[in-house]
């Protein structure tokens, strides 16, 4: 799902680094001061795993690349904000260190991969978590997963298809990044809802980290 340079114009590049960082700055600023050490340990242990996780990549026909997104878990288990924080280190680590996602096109990827999955998760874990405290948690962490890894395969799919450089049009893009991510999101949905499977089970404090 990393956009590599040249696939965006420079309106579309410009559009998403303008919402990438307003969402940041407002994460920042209802994350700060309001972390401890526990916090602070497991978002650098997700920072870890979700690094690891994504550098695995299979291409797309019409889009660019599939992997396991993992901004669904973080945005679960550190909250919308803390999700996004932590997705974009990793994602600009992968840009400047290893070529995995453009500089031009980070704005997009940071929107797709570290605000639209962390959100998607986030919401759809608390509002089913409200219904059963164990089943409807596991629910809302399975779909949560899968539908961050769907929303953020679309933007990605709609972002290349209104790029002027780019060479298919959004009736290519969209379906082949959706389509190619269902399966890959059923991975996302799966390994979020085993880990908080795990957590309900054994670390049911983990899951009070988050901060919305």
């Amino acid at each position: 799902m990393h956009i590599p340079d040249g696939y965006l114009d420079l309106r579309i590049s410009a559009l998403f680094y303008a919402l990438s960082l307003a969402y940041l700055l407002l994460a920042l600023t209802r994350v700060r001061g309001k972390v401890d050490d526990e916090y602070v340990a497991l978002f650098t242990t997700l920072a870890v795993v979700i690094f690891a996780g994504q550098l695995l990549d299979w291409p797309v026909p019409g889009g660019t690349t599939a992997h396991f997104t993992g901004g669904a878990l973080a945005g679960i288990l550190l909250g919308p904000f803390g999700g996004s924080i932590v997705m974009t280190i990793v994602l600009v680590i992968q840009a400047l260190l290893f070529g995995d996602g453009g500089i031009l096109s980070l704005g997009a990827n940071i929107w797709n991969m570290g605000v639209v999955a962390p959100v998607t998760g986030y919401t759809l874990y608390r509002i089913l978590a409200k219904t059963h405290k164990f089943y409807g948690a596991l629910l809302g962490a399975f779909l949560g997963g899968f539908l961050g890894s769907v929303f953020a395969a679309f933007f990605a799919g709609l972002e290349l298809g209104l790029s002027t450089i780019f060479l298919y049009p959004i009736t290519v893009t969209i379906p082949a990044m959706v389509l190619y991510h269902v399966g890959f999101g059923l991975i996302d949905g799966l390994v979020t809802a085993g880990v908080v499977w795990y957590a309900l089970r054994y670390h049911p404090l983990i899951l009070r980290l988050a901060v919305g």
